[in-house]
């Protein structure tokens, strides 16, 4: 497109560049086929993770380890959160965190707690994610913490032009931060508000890294691109709870496979009061709110 023929349409040269890379991107992506971690083979996958351990343990001074672990069969992670339990002290939040790898200059979270008035129950247009009272909880308020949905029809997904971020057969909806331009459209296209962008160089001091990593989790994220809560995969994978559900001091969280019938995450949804967050856009969250109480 000439520069004329831009001005005459209105785009800009920055404009027109971004929209260029992205459609390059997607023709590359789509010339790859329908290219997945897992589908590369396992040795050049491990040597590539082993360059990363490499790497990572040589930047942050101590033994790294990355893991490459894919789904297990017969497992769908689902996460359920009790909302008459939370009582707001964020410390989700800051073990997501300590866990994840988060940047800490610019700092970044993954997990937002909401404090809403419980005269007007769910209410996110009057909800408040920067109360700081002297104690918590506060009279009068509840409290909706919220991060990635994992959603089984996740428009974050179907936007992506590069085959960056997709579903995984346990129900994760991961990003390969290798692949993602940061474009932001899965951004836009989250209806929650769960994926957080890069727009600083990340800052994790060693003394505060978690060496236990994964390739499509807490793996240090370079400057410009998207990431968001993964259920903790490096540790859901190896059989643990994601880090904010151990540190819930209230028992709120709640985790586990969806397809097992005797599973707690199973009893909540089958037999308490459930509700799922803007249900009526069809996202298919496999993230539960319910009223324990």
């Amino acid at each position: 497109m000439a520069t004329e023929e831009m001005h005459e349409s209105g785009i800009s040269r920055r404009e027109f560049a971004s929209v260029a890379a992205a459609a390059a991107a997607g023709l590359l992506a789509t010339a790859c086929g329908n290219r997945r971690l897992y589908d590369i083979p396992k040795d050049k996958l491990r040597a590539a993770v082993a360059e990363m351990e490499k790497e990572y343990s040589a930047k942050y001074g101590k033994a790294v380890t990355v893991s490459d672990a894919g789904p297990m069969p017969g497992v769908v992670f689902a996460y359920a959160l009790d909302i008459s339990r939370c009582v707001g002290c964020r410390r989700c939040v800051y073990a997501c965190v300590a866990e994840n790898n988060q940047s800490r200059d610019p700092e970044v979270q993954w997990i937002r707690v909401l404090s809403m008035d419980k005269s007007k129950g769910i209410d996110f247009q009057d909800a408040d994610p920067y109360y700081q009272p002297e104690t918590v909880p506060q009279d009068g308020r509840f409290y909706v913490p919220t991060a990635c949905q994992h959603c089984r029809n996740a428009p974050c997904t179907k936007v992506c032009p590069t085959g960056a971020t997709w579903t995984e057969k346990d129900g994760i909806v991961v990003i390969d931060y290798d692949w993602c331009i940061g474009c932001r459209y899965c951004m836009a296209a989250c209806p929650y508000g769960a994926r957080h962008f890069n727009w600083g160089k990340p800052t994790l001091p060693s003394d505060q890294v978690n060496p236990d990593m994964h390739v499509l989790g807490n793996r240090p994220r370079q400057q410009g691109v998207v990431e968001k809560c993964t259920f903790c995969i490096q540790r859901s994978r190896a059989g643990r709870y994601p880090a904010c559900v151990e540190v819930c001091p209230v028992g709120a969280r709640k985790f586990g496979n969806l397809l097992d019938p005797n599973s707690e995450i199973r009893y909540i949804i089958e037999n308490k009061r459930v509700l799922l967050l803007k249900q009526e856009l069809n996202t298919m969250p496999k993230f539960f709110y319910f009223y324990g109480t």
